[in-house]
C-alpha cells in the first residue's frame, strides 16, 4: 500500500442542469484498509440536508452496521464536518468521529477542534469512513484530490510528539512542505486501553468513548489531510451579517468574554463555580467539596504558568491556554479530578498528568475516574508521583486490569459499585447532586456518562438563557430533550458548544441558510436534531440498551454517611428521578421502558 496514489478527482460529473450545492462539498472519502481500496463517494443532496453534517452524517452512515462488534473489521470508522466547516461563520470548525465504542458497547462519537475539519473540507471532503484492517499499521494521508495509504511500521509504540516528530517532513504527494493536520493514537490504543484517545494536531484530542483503541484495531495509527480549496457559499452577504450578530452577542457574554470568563481562563473558569457550589467531585464521589480548591483554580494557573490564549481555527472565544513551556493548560474536568477526586492537591501534577495522557493517548476524565476507583477498592492513598506512575503503566500496557476503565476494573474487582460511570463511560467533574438535570443528562445520554448532549450547567449553573432551580426535577425532562436536540444539530453543525452560552439556534439558523441556501429555522434545525437523537437511541436499542442502562450510580441516592459519604451529602430522591425519567420517555416518543417505537420512527423517516 505504501506508494500507492489514488486520484480521486474524476467521478461523475454535474450534471448541466443540477443547482449548485453549497456548504457542502457532497462528497465522502472511503478508505478500505484490507484491500487498501479508495474511492470518493457522491452524497445524495437529501442525506445532506436531513442530516446536516457532523454526528448527523456519522449516524447517517453508521446505523446499518452498529450490531456489529466493535473491533469488526467492516466496523466504520465515521469522520465527518459540517455544512458551515471552512466558512467564516464563528466556531465551526470542529469535526465529529464516531463508531461503535471498545469502551461502553454503545454508539460512541466525540467532537474535536483544532484544523482537521477545515483542512477536510478544504479537501473537497464532508467526510471520511475507513473500514477494513490493515496487516501493519499504517498512516491514511489525504491532500486535496489525492489519498495514500503509508506504511507506519516505523512509528508503532511512538507518543503523539515523537509521531509528529517523525513525520515533520511530510509533505504532499509530490514531496512538497505543506500545512497540514495530523491526527494520531498513542502507545495507549496500541496497548488495548479501553480509553484511549486520538490527539489532533498540538492540543486537541478525540478523547471520549475509547475512539483510539477503534483506531489501533484497524491498525490505523495516523491520518493526514491537508486541503487548498475553498467552500462555495449560497449568500456571502447574508452570512457576513449572520457571523456579526454571533460575534456581538459572544462580546455580551459574561461566561464567554467576561474578565472571568472561558475567553481569559478556558473552561478552568468552572473550577470556582463548582466549588462555591459544593458540586467538585470528591473522593470519588463520596463527597461534593474539596476544601483546597480555592488554591487550584484557573488564576493560580495563569500565574504560574503565564499561560497565553490558543484557539481553534477560525475561533475568536480562543478557551485553549497555552504555558509558556508549551504545555496545554488543563480543560476544567482534568483540573477537577487530578485534584479532588484523588485527593491531592499539586497542580504541576495536574499539568504533568494532563502532559502524559495527552503523549500516551488517553482521555484525562476516564484515567482520572479509574484511579480513583482503584484507589477506592484498594485503600492505596495516591501521591502525585504514583498517579504519574500509574498513567505510564496503563499507557504501556503494564497495567490492563486499569486499563479496562472503572467499570470493568471495579467489576473485576467485584466492586461494580465503586465504578462512577453510566453506560460504562466515566462521569465528567460535575456532581449531579448539586444539580438534577445533570443526574438526568448523565443517564439518558446515548453515549453513557456525558454532560455535554444536554449541557444543563448552562441554565442550572450559568443562568443560561434562563435560570433553573438546580434542586428540582421540574420541566427538567422537557428540557433535558430540547437540549439533546438542540446540541445534535450544533454538533451536526459542528460548531463549538461553548459560543451557546452566548448566541442561539436563530443566529446559527441564519448563518446555515446563507450558507447551504436551504431554507432554515431554528425549529427547523430543532426537528432534525430530534431526528438525529432518536436514531442513536434505536441504534443503542439495538445493541440491548434499555432503561436500566439510563440510569446513575446507586451512590448518589444514598444517605449521608453510607459507605464512606461525607456527612454534609445530600442525596437525589429517587422516586423523583425516576418520574422525570418515565417523563422524559413520554416526550421523546419511547416506551415506558425506554425503547424506540415503529410509530416515532416513522413519524421521523426513519427504520428500526
Amino acid at each position: 500500500m505504501n506508494g500507492s496514489t489514488n486520484d480521486l478527482r474524476h467521478g461523475p460529473e454535474r450534471r448541466d442542469d443540477t443547482p449548485p450545492l453549497y456548504g457542502w462539498t457532497g462528497s465522502v472519502l472511503r478508505v478500505d484498509l484490507s484491500s487498501g481500496n479508495i474511492f470518493r463517494e457522491h452524497l445524495d443532496r437529501e442525506v445532506l440536508r436531513r442530516n446536516i453534517g457532523g454526528r448527523g452524517l456519522a449516524g447517517h452512515f453508521l446505523a446499518p452496521l452498529i450490531h456489529l462488534p466493535w473491533d469488526a473489521p467492516d466496523m466504520p470508522l465515521c469522520l465527518f464536518t459540517g455544512p458551515l466547516t471552512a466558512t467564516i461563520a464563528p466556531t465551526s470548525g470542529q469535526s465529529i468521529m464516531a463508531t461503535r465504542s471498545p469502551l461502553t458497547g454503545t454508539l460512541g462519537d466525540d467532537s474535536v477542534g483544532g484544523e482537521l475539519g477545515t483542512q477536510l473540507k478544504r479537501a473537497g471532503l464532508d467526510g471520511l469512513i475507513v473500514t477494513g484492517r490493515s496487516e501493519r499499521p499504517v498512516g491514511i494521508v489525504i491532500e486535496d484530490d489525492r489519498a495514500e495509504i503509508r506504511d507506519a511500521s516505523a512509528l508503532s509504540g511512538l507518543t503523539r510528539s515523537e509521531v509528529r516528530e517523525n513525520l515533520e517532513g511530510l509533505g504532499n504527494l509530490e514531496g512538497r512542505r505543506v500545512r497540514r493536520s495530523l491526527a494520531v493514537v498513542g502507545p495507549a490504543a496500541e496497548r488495548g486501553v479501553r480509553f484511549a484517545s486520538v490527539m489532533v494536531d498540538a492540543h486537541h484530542t478525540f478523547g471520549r468513548g475509547g475512539l483510539g483503541l477503534s483506531w489501533a484495531a484497524k491498525n490505523l495509527k495516523y491520518l493526514s489531510v491537508t486541503g487548498s480549496g475553498k467552500v462555495p457559499v449560497a449568500d456571502p452577504g447574508a452570512l457576513k451579517k449572520a457571523r456579526e450578530d454571533i460575534l456581538r452577542l459572544v462580546a455580551a457574554s459574561p461566561v464567554l468574554s467576561g474578565g472571568y470568563g472561558i475567553s481569559c481562563f478556558g473552561t478552568g473558569a468552572l473550577y470556582d463555580l463548582m466549588d462555591s457550589r459544593r458540586m467538585m467531585p470528591t473522593d470519588n464521589f463520596r463527597s461534593s467539596h474539596f476544601a483546597p480548591a480555592a488554591h487550584l483554580n484557573a488564576v493560580r494557573y495563569k500565574q504560574r504558568y503565564r499561560t497565553e490564549k490558543h484557539g481553534c481555527r477560525g475561533c475568536h472565544i480562543r478557551c485553549k491556554k497555552l504555558a509558556a513551556d508549551g504545555r496545554c493548560q488543563p480543560e476544567f474536568e482534568t483540573m477537577s479530578h487530578f485534584t479532588a477526586l484523588i485527593g491531592l492537591e499539586d497542580i504541576e501534577l495536574v499539568m504533568a498528568a494532563n502532559a502524559l495522557c495527552n503523549e500516551l493517548g488517553m482521555d484525562t476524565i476516564s484515567s482520572a475516574v479509574t484511579l480513583a476507583c482503584h484507589a477506592e477498592i484498594t485503600g492505596e492513598r495516591l501521591t502525585p508521583a504514583r498517579v504519574l506512575e500509574l498513567l505510564e503503566g496503563i499507557g504501556r500496557g503494564r497495567l490492563p486490569e486499569l486499563g479496562l476503565g472503572a467499570a470493568g476494573y471495579a467489576a473485576l474487582k467485584g466492586r461494580p459499585e465503586a465504578a462512577m460511570t453510566v453506560k460504562g463511560l466515566e462521569l465528567p467533574a460535575c456532581d449531579p447532586r448539586g444539580a438534577y438535570g445533570m443526574s438526568l443528562a448523565y443517564a439518558l445520554s446515548t453515549r453513557g456518562g456525558c454532560h455535554l448532549r444536554a449541557n444543563p450547567v448552562s441554565h442550572e449553573i450559568l443562568r443560561k438563557p434562563v435560570a433553573t432551580d438546580r434542586f428540582s426535577f421540574q420541566g427538567k425532562a422537557r428540557i433535558i430533550k430540547i437540549a439533546e436536540d438542540a446540541n445534535a444539530v450544533v454538533d451536526s453543525l459542528t460548531a463549538c458548544k461553548f459560543i451557546f452560552f452566548g448566541a442561539s439556534l436563530e443566529e446559527y439558523a441564519a448563518a446555515y441558510q446563507a450558507v447551504t441556501g436551504q431554507p432554515a429555522t431554528a425549529q427547523g434545525l430543532l426537528e432534525l436534531g430530534e431526528r438525529i437523537c432518536y436514531r442513536e437511541r434505536i441504534m443503542n436499542a439495538r445493541l440491548g440498551f434499555a432503561s436500566v442502562d439510563d440510569d446513575i450510580p446507586a451512590r448518589f441516592f444514598e444517605p449521608a454517611g453510607v459507605g464512606g459519604l461525607a456527612g454534609d451529602i445530600r442525596p437525589l430522591p429517587r422516586r423523583e428521578f425516576l418520574e422525570a425519567r418515565t417523563k422524559y420517555y413520554a416526550i421523546r416518543g419511547l416506551t415506558e421502558d425506554g425503547m424506540p417505537t415503529q410509530e416515532k420512527a416513522r413519524e421521523l423517516g426513519l427504520a428500526t
